[in-house]
Order: C-alpha cells, then structure tokens, then sequence
C-alpha cells in the first residue's frame, strides 16, 4: 500500500516546483526590455509545455528506465512501466520528476533573451528535456555510472541547475551579445531591465517553491523523514539568505552602492548551490555555501560580460551554471558523511569534482551541435530589424505587453553602425514628415545667431539610434519625455485571440532639443536618418522658432545659455 501523506506530501512538491515556472518568468522578464516581455512569457510556457510532453513520450524511459551500461536508461515510450519509488504511487513519482526536468529546460530562456528566434528556443526546448537532461540525469538519479560512484546531488545542483546553466552558456555564446551590448572598445554597456519589481516578485516566487525543490526530495514525510525535510528547509534558507547577504555586500564595496540585481542574484545564487548537499550539511556549513555562491556569482557576471564577451541578460549561467557546480563540490568539502573537513579523505570531494566535469563536458558538446546545426538551418537569432523593434511585435504580433500603461524604456547603447543594413522601402521624406511651426508674431532670436527648436516624436525603441546620430553631429543636450500616441497605425493589423485589435494608446518617446550653430536641416536630416524604417509611423519632425533662452543659474540669454547643452 502506498503511504497517503507521503504522496500528498510529494504531490504538494510537484506544485511548487510547477510554480517556479512563474518565478522564472518574472525574473527574465523583469531583468529584461518591456518591448521583450511578451516573448519571455511565451518561452517560459512551452518550454514547460512541450518539455513535459516530450519528458513523458521518451525522456522519464531514458532517465528512469533500466540501466544500459551505466549511461542510458531502457527507453519506456510514455511511461510503460511502474516505477515504485518508497511510499509514493509511480505516477506521483513521474510527475514530480517531469517539473524538474521543466526547470532545466528554462533555464536557457534568460542567458539568450531579447535575440533568439521562437522557433528555434522551442527546437532546442525540446531536445534538453527529450535527450540531454534525461541522459545526464541518469547517471546521477537513474542508477547509472555517476550514482555508482557514490556521487551525491541531492536535488539537482548538477542535475538540472548546471545543466540549464551550461546549456545556457553554449548558446548565449554562440548566439552572440544584444545589439548595443558592447561598444565599438569593446566595453560593456549597460542595458537596463524595465521593471525590478518584476524581477524582485520572480526571486520571492522562487525562493517560496524552491522548499518544494528540496524539501519534498525527500519523497516522504513520515517518521525520520520528518525532521530531514525540516532541516533540509533550514539549510535552503540559510544558504539563499546568505547569497543576498555576500552579493550586497560585495556589490557595495564593489559599486560604492548595493546593487539590486546582483542582491536578487545572489538569493538564487544560494538556493542553486544548496541543492546538491542541503541534506548532507549542517546549518553553518549551508551559511557558508551560501557566501561562496555569492562571490560566484558576482565576479562570474563580471567574467562573462568584461572578459569573455558573454551577453547573459538575466545572469542565469552564473547562477545556475557556475553556482550549480561550485555548490555540487563544495558537497565534498562540507558534507557530514564523507566530507573533506570531517574525514580528511578527498575522495569524496574527487566524486563530486569528477561528475561536474562528466556532465559539462556532455552538456557542452551536445547543446553544441544542437545550436550549430540549427544556427545553420532555420537560423538561431533573429535579424536587426526585429531584435531592435521588439521580439513582441515581430515574433507574436504583440504591440505592447503592457497595454495602456507606460514601461520604462530602455535606451540601450546603439551606435550607428547597429541600425545599418535595415530595409527602408518607402522613401524617406514620406516616411519622417517634418513640419516647420511659425515664430511668434513679435518674437525675434536673441543675439546674433538664431536658435530653433527641434521636437520629435518616435518609437521607444529608436531613441539609442537617434541619440547616436545626435551626437555624431555634436548634439548632446537633450530632453526625453515619454508620451502616448492614439491610434492604430494605418496598415497595421494585429490580433488577440484571433479579433481584430484597436490599439487606442502605444508608448512614444518626446525628444526636444534647441540648436543654434549647427544647421536645422543638418540636424534634421540626422533625425531623419536614425528614425526611418519605411514603415508608417515613424514618427515626426516639428520645427519651432526661438525667442529667446535664458539659463537660471547664471541669467546668460540666447548662444551662450546653451553652451552647455550645444555648439
């Protein structure tokens, strides 16, 4: 007969563990551009979909199936077979091992947001939970080779959390960084995620289901069990609270001010590298761990984005990738049976050591041919055109995720040489109008050289190449306001739930400047220039005369208040 609590127990655990589903979600989305968030959903819920669907036909068989040889289990197309696991009925089982192999799998999405194709993230989806996490998984929770050796990942530090971060690494890697990422130094720049709360919302979400993650490992609560799993919870919290605590207060010193991002990081950072060992360990040991991923996590986000040239948006393959392995060996140094501080024997630590490096090296060269072979086919990454409009309108005809609210923008770090090769069909003069707005009736320049004021309306996400054209011909004052714009565009038809959509508000950004020395139209043609897609609705020029400029500060009127803001 099988145990009701512990199968309820268990099931609670599927639960949570389906719930970070939504944590993952929030985190990529809130650490990435709102022209994004649309595509982020959408990936976040059929990497699960299809995962789950593909875990079932083949991969639970060749994760949990017989052992071939140690390195691959008996295929069991849809679940075949009864797998007794303690207490608990062999579907609670399957299911509770299906959101595990989901967590791998979405992994990927936020190491390669904002640039891969739909098509291809769900090709590749398919095959970390069809082949690569399954046969990995074996060696570590099938009986295969790795568990012979007595390699311990209690949870999955290696088993899901590393091998979405590796996985994650390769492809980022071979995708390439965002546009604007890096300048033409090579220098990194910053580009912002358009909503911490998000993010923050996302961690909280994680950290809450990530008891289901390990506690409920236990696959019981009974008896002894008991007590286990409430430690279990302790070592989990300890561990995340001790991530935040060490990213805080390395960013601090670091950055001269606490970074929040790298503090929500450094939360997961702990909970990834806990995983493996938050049954083995003792309270303290957990602590320390969770300290460790912290400086692991930092300076991994600085290795990749300043040395290794890496554009991970979110930071997933510090986290997952290198957290999951750190916290894996560090099994070998803390455990209380076999550990390296305890016994003085480094063999267990040689275990731990060794079955990192087995499931790197499967990962890495798998999801290698997996990514060369479609970035040669359907292709990997979306083009220009697309990655700077948005993955939301282009990939799923999604104006806004936010319908009428307003999201920050970001402005990126565009230079001129990011927005060339764009297709511009229709002619430029019809595609920017410009209209010149008459002076005041007794309105004259001051001082000798006239002074005009330019105002432009344009998409959020043209704003980067607009402010490089600016500068390019000496423009640095500006000011930026967002807007609404009403209307659909004439042309445009977008639907929801296959109805016809009446988009009455869409996000623009206001961009005034005054000029004095330099030429209008010189200036104009630059604004035109950065704007134009061909598209309608790429925005407009409005021309203005100026009366007069004065700067509080000093009380200097017309040429010299600008020139701070002009030449």
């Amino acid at each position: 007969m099988f145990s009701s609590v512990d199968t309820v127990w268990v099931l609670l655990g599927a639960a949570l563990v389906f719930f970070m589903q939504a944590g993952f979600a929030m985190v990529e989305t809130g650490l990435t551009r709102a022209k994004n968030a649309g595509n982020i959903i959408m990936k976040n819920l059929m990497d699960f979909s299809l995962g789950s669907v593909v875990f079932w036909a083949v991969g639970f068989g060749l994760m949990f199936g017989v052992s071939a040889g140690g390195f691959i289990g008996t295929p069991d197309f849809f679940v075949q077979n009864e797998y007794l696991v303690g207490d608990i009925p062999p579907y609670v089982f399957f299911i509770f091992q299906t959101m595990f192999c989901a967590t791998a799998a979405t992994i990927v999405s936020g190491a390669m947001a904002e640039r891969t194709k739909f098509s291809s993230y769900c090709i590749y989806s398919v095959i970390i939970s069809l082949v690569v996490y399954p046969i990995s998984g074996h060696w570590i929770w099938g009986g295969g080779w790795l568990a012979a050796l007595g390699f311990h990942d209690f949870a999955g530090s290696t088993a899901v959390h590393m091998v979405g971060g590796v996985a994650a690494l390769v492809g980022a890697k071979i995708l390439g960084p965002r546009i604007g990422k890096y300048g033409k130094d090579g220098k990194p720049k910053a580009i912002l995620g358009h909503s911490i709360p998000l993010a923050a919302l996302g961690v909280f979400i994680l950290w809450f289901a990530w008891f289901g993650f390990n506690g409920c490992s236990t696959l019981g609560v009974q008896g002894d069990d008991a007590n286990w799993a409430g430690k279990i919870f302790t070592t989990t919290s300890l561990s995340a609270s001790a991530g935040a605590i060490g990213a805080m207060a390395i960013t601090w010193i670091r950055y001269k001010k606490p970074d929040v991002s790298m503090t929500l990081n450094g939360a997961l950072a702990g909970l990834v590298g806990i995983t493996a060992g938050c049954d083995l360990v003792d309270p303290w040991a957990a602590f320390v761990i969770g300290l460790v991923c912290a400086f692991v996590v930092v300076f991994g986000v600085e290795l990749l984005d300043k040395k290794l040239k890496i554009d991970d948006p979110v930071g997933a393959v510090s986290v997952h990738g290198f957290c999951g392995a750190v916290g894996t060996i560090l099994v070998g140094v803390f455990a209380l049976e076999g550990g390296l501080i305890y016994t003085g024997d480094a063999s267990f630590l040689g275990v731990q050591a060794l079955g990192v490096a087995a499931v790197i090296a499967w990962v890495a060269v798998t999801m290698t041919i997996v990514f060369q072979i479609i970035k040669h086919t359907i292709g990997l990454r979306v083009s220009k055109s697309e990655e700077l409009a948005g993955l939301d309108i282009e990939e799923h005809g999604l104006a806004t995720g936010y319908a009428d609210f307003m999201p920050a923008t970001a402005t990126g770090f565009l230079t001129t040489e990011d927005t060339k090769g764009e297709e511009k069909p229709a002619s430029l003069e019809k595609a920017v109008p410009v209209e010149r707005m008459p002076k005041a009736a007794d309105g004259v320049p001051s001082g000798d050289l006239k002074m005009t004021k330019l105002v432009v309306i344009a998409n959020q996400d043209k704003f980067g190449a607009l402010k490089a054209a600016l500068e390019n011909i000496g423009i640095t004052g500006i000011t930026v306001s967002q807007v609404m714009g009403a209307g659909m565009q004439k042309g445009h038809t977008e639907y929801y739930r296959g109805v016809e959509l009446d988009i009455n508000l869409l996000p623009k950004i206001r961009v005034e400047i005054v000029i004095c020395k330099i030429p209008v139209q010189t200036a104009i043609d630059a604004i035109k220039e950065a704007l134009y897609t061909g598209h309608i609705g790429d925005g407009k020029i409005f021309v203005y005369d100026v009366e007069n400029v004065i700067k509080v500060r000093t009380g200097e009127e017309g040429y010299d208040a600008l020139q701070d803001e002009c030449d």
